[in-house]
């Protein structure tokens, strides 16, 4: 392929001006990119902090409705929703994931209620509601139980699906379970529920901050390196991918995120399929680490961020960040 000749090409031409940048921009980044993670907690107009997450609260179930709204207004279209379940309601079963007047089923409920017009995402996992903090069930010498945890997987998504979740989001990793929710949610009419399968989700570092915020860090025994991918690992998550679309996964994601910004490339070259990426809590404690320490500016450093995903391939990003960056772009 031949170029004309310097001076005649120039390509610092078209940056000159910001009209010019904007008018040949590969990438563009929107509020309707973005997914906001909320944390519910118990209590009334009650918000609790968390210090490895600063600026992020857990909020009370009355106090979601006016969460909503306000995203809904900035353009964000979809809100992830994580319980922090207390200890009293954890067991060895996760019996609680299965209760329809838990914590998650309730913050459904009242962002429904609330009349914003807004999608909401709900986690399908056993480690916020089992005393060990483990995504699924363990035997007597605390093995991982597949089948038996896509059993309960199932009843706690036909849970959610009952008090008004849009999209079942399984982040648990056991084999087979896309299929089998796909088929309950089926069984009892659910057939505009979508399920966006945590398909590439790997045994990572960077989920530390998340788990104080669902009060799972003091319970886990072990990690999670039987269920989650080994992070040394890409074509394995080409596997991953391909069984959770075949077993009926509307969309996948990729989790963490800016780390692995390579997978979600090859998974959207491969399966040109929507593809989701979640900036997970150990990347924005450390931008805002950075803030604090006076080396980003958290504005431009977030926004850049945001967009590299979608320069890789990303139909939309969960991120901490959501309503700050749709406040920026509005």
């Amino acid at each position: 392929m031949s170029h004309a000749p310097y001076p005649a090409l120039r390509l610092r031409r078209s940056r000159v001006a910001p009209w010019s940048r904007a008018m040949v921009a590969e990438t563009v980044l929107s509020p309707a990119d973005l997914i906001w993670p909320l944390f519910v907690t118990g209590g009334s107009n009650n918000r609790e902090s968390i210090a490895t997450m600063p600026g992020v609260e857990r909020l009370s179930v009355d106090l979601l409705g006016a969460a909503a709204k306000e995203a809904a207004s900035l353009g964000i279209p979809c809100l992830a929703l994580f319980p922090n379940t207390p200890a009293s309601a954890r067991s060895e079963d996760g019996a609680e994931a299965a209760n329809p007047d838990n914590l998650m089923c309730n913050a459904i409920r009242a962002i429904k209620d609330s009349g914003a017009d807004i999608g909401v995402l709900t986690d399908v996992a056993l480690d916020p509601y089992t005393s060990h903090g483990h995504d699924g069930l363990l035997s007597e010498d605390g093995r991982i139980l597949n089948d038996s945890s896509v059993a309960a997987l199932v009843a706690q998504s036909l849970n959610q699906a009952r008090a008004g979740a849009d999209i079942i989001a399984p982040s648990d990793m056991m084999d087979g379970r896309v299929g089998i929710i796909r088929a309950a949610l089926e069984s009892e009419g659910f057939h505009d529920v979508q399920i966006m399968a945590y398909a590439a989700k790997y045994a990572s570092a960077f989920y530390g901050p998340f788990r104080d915020a669902v009060g799972s860090s003091g319970y886990l025994k072990g990690d999670k390196k039987t269920y989650q991918m080994d992070y040394a690992n890409s074509d394995e998550a080409l596997r991953e991918v391909a069984l959770d679309l075949a077993e009926g996964a509307d969309s996948v994601m990729v989790k963490p995120g800016l780390p692995y910004l390579d997978i979600v490339r090859r998974v959207k070259e491969r399966f040109e399929v929507p593809v989701f990426a979640y900036q997970v809590s150990g990347e924005y404690a450390m931008i805002e680490a950075a803030v604090a320490a006076g080396v980003l500016d958290r504005d431009k450093g977030v926004v850049e961020t945001l967009t590299a995903f979608k320069r890789a391939g990303c139909s939309g990003v969960l991120t901490y960040h959501a309503r700050h960056v749709a406040r920026l772009l509005g």
